[in-house]
């Protein structure tokens, strides 16, 4: 696979289909991979560029703290060495926190945007669902503090078994579970665990000009599914669309509607 060198890393990327360009940027701990449920189906529509994120798969793991921000100017990075001056960019999970940094900061390299089970931030409501702090061990009023001082191999553990509702995708994800985590950097995912600890974009929503549609998952044990309702409030003119009982990896077990859902989205005038 191809990496290109922007913002000081090597960054692993693929480019598929033809058309105007589509980035689809993953959540945490995922990789390129993570889409090949869209990819197939975007590809016949759309230039589709798909990447590692710093951190995981084939792209540098650099020690220290990431923001959402910089995770941002890697992809806008990336658009460069591609020669893409403005994008469609989809991102669910941190992907949509990096998204909305993208949309905030790079107006102009924006056509339209698509956030996935995302959150702008840590508040009454927004953030993670209550079962997900309990999955992970801790009570009611967590702190920020107390995230980051959980091993990141608990965390990988506790996200994987939250993220899929169907009892199949559970099943199957046990066994991948203590696969993977045998193979990723923890150097990596500890990186990346503060860069969506860090996340606050509530008070800059309304600076994304770009046309936006919001997706969550009604079912989501990982982001507050009113999440979502704080973006699509936050954003101007934003569409919200909620997948009854869906999951956190609603993009994967409902990937039918959600694929079409994006289509459309994207096709329209």
């Amino acid at each position: 696979m191809p990496k290109a060198y922007v913002n000081g890393i090597n960054i692993n990327y693929k480019v598929q289909g033809q058309g105007e360009p589509l980035v689809l940027i993953m959540g945490y701990a995922g990789d390129k991979t993570g889409w090949m449920f869209q990819t197939r189906a975007f590809k016949r529509h759309f230039r589709v560029v798909t990447f590692d994120n710093r951190g995981v798969g084939k792209s540098d793991k650099p020690a220290g703290a990431y923001s959402t921000k910089m995770m941002a100017d890697d992809t806008v990075g990336l658009m460069d060495h591609l020669g893409i001056e403005k994008a469609h960019i989809l991102g669910v999970s941190m992907g949509g926190m990096i998204a909305q940094e993208i949309a905030i900061n790079y107006p102009e390299r924006v056509n339209k945007l698509i956030l996935g089970c995302t959150a702008a931030g840590r508040s009454e409501s927004s953030g993670m669902s209550p079962e997900f702090p309990r999955a992970l061990g801790l009570g009611d009023n967590y702190t920020d503090d107390e995230v980051r001082g959980l091993p990141v191999v608990k965390v990988l553990n506790s996200l994987l078994s939250s993220a899929f509702n169907k009892c199949i995708y559970r099943t199957l994800l046990a066994a991948l579970a203590k696969i993977l985590i045998r193979l990723v950097s923890t150097t990596g995912l500890t990186g990346q665990l503060e860069a969506v600890m860090g996340q606050d974009t509530f008070d800059r929503l309304p600076a994304i000009q770009a046309p936006t549609l919001v997706m969550t998952g009604t079912g989501d044990r990982i982001i507050m599914p009113a999440s979502s309702e704080v973006l699509a409030n936050g954003i101007p003119g934003a569409r919200l669309v909620k997948f009854e009982g869906g999951s956190h990896a609603f993009f994967v077990e409902m990937r039918g509607e959600f694929n079409r859902e994006v289509l459309d989205f994207l096709m329209a005038g």
